[in-house]
């Protein structure tokens, strides 16, 4: 399945109790916002934080900015009063954490029809334990609503008992699960977050593995990490003068009768056209959103 050109190149976390932090937001150059009400927030301020994240979407302002709000897991003291607090307040979609199961989405996406949310709530989950992982192919077939996977490499690190190295050696066959599963199925997917925030030449280093690998954008900690994840996530001028070459070559040759074009030396065949077509519609995107 072709995925639709909306930029996910920056999916900034912010947390749902910090009421500056939420207003700060509608300021922000990042694609996608995750409004947090699980992981970010303290279990004594979970109430607090529900019903400023439902007021800030209400309020609106966030211009082209995708709102996402995750909510805690549906078997917590608090998941189903999130899902109830934000089911009408205008997001974009919801993000469940820890899905092991296809049923849980079904679950979420009941319990938001129940609370009156619009049909077109998207459903987003996240990928960040081993039985997750492994039943990824499962969860990404799961709901027609689910339009993305995230993915956890925090959670999952801590419950492979292994060890953050630079190069992220021990999350890549689970990263590479994610796309797969997502490409297989249509959807969106986001690689995890960078925790050390000074470490600037790491975490441009995980962007740029993260988009060779094939991921659409990276979930980010702190607004410092917009601008590097914008900038490795989107294709670049030489990338996009490439394309538009190819893309002249393959259609000047169907024109011809002919199946295929050769540019530089390089054979262009129909799936390198699609490949074209699909960076400039993302470049094309993104410039309307910067704009």
């Amino acid at each position: 399945m072709s995925l639709p050109a909306r930029p996910r190149r920056s999916v900034l976390y912010m947390p749902g109790a910090n009421a500056r932090a939420l207003d700060k937001a509608r300021s922000l150059p990042a694609d996608t916002l995750i409004l947090d009400l699980e992981d970010a927030v303290a279990p004594d301020a979970k109430a607090v934080a529900r019903e400023q994240v439902a007021a800030a979407l209400r309020a609106g302002g966030y211009g082209r900015r995708e709102c996402v709000v995750r909510v805690n897991a549906l078997d917590t003291p608090w998941g189903r009063d999130d899902v109830r607090a934000i089911a009408q307040a205008g997001a974009d979609a919801v993000l469940l954490p820890k899905v092991q199961s296809a049923a849980q989405l079904d679950a979420l996406a009941q319990a938001l029809d129940a609370a009156g949310a619009p049909a077109t709530l998207a459903l987003w989950a996240m990928a960040e334990t081993p039985l997750g992982f492994l039943r990824l192919d499962a969860i990404a077939a799961g709901h027609p609503r689910l339009a993305a996977i995230v993915v956890g490499t925090s959670d999952l690190v801590k419950d492979l008992h292994a060890r953050h190295t630079p190069d992220r050696h021990e999350t890549l066959l689970a990263r590479s699960m994610a796309v797969l599963a997502a490409r297989a199925h249509g959807l969106a997917v986001l690689d995890g977050v960078h925790l050390d925030l000074d470490d600037d030449a790491g975490f441009a280093a995980a962007c740029r593995q993260g988009r060779d690998q094939g991921f659409d954008g990276k979930t980010l900690i702190h607004p410092k990490q917009i601008a590097a994840a914008n900038t490795a996530f989107a294709p670049t001028e030489a990338e996009l003068a490439s394309a538009r070459k190819r893309l002249d070559a393959w259609r000047a040759a169907q024109a011809a009768g002919q199946g295929v074009a050769v540019v530089d030396g390089a054979l262009v065949e129909n799936l390198h056209a699609a490949e074209a077509e699909r960076l400039l519609a993302l470049a094309a995107a993104i410039a309307a959103a910067d704009a």
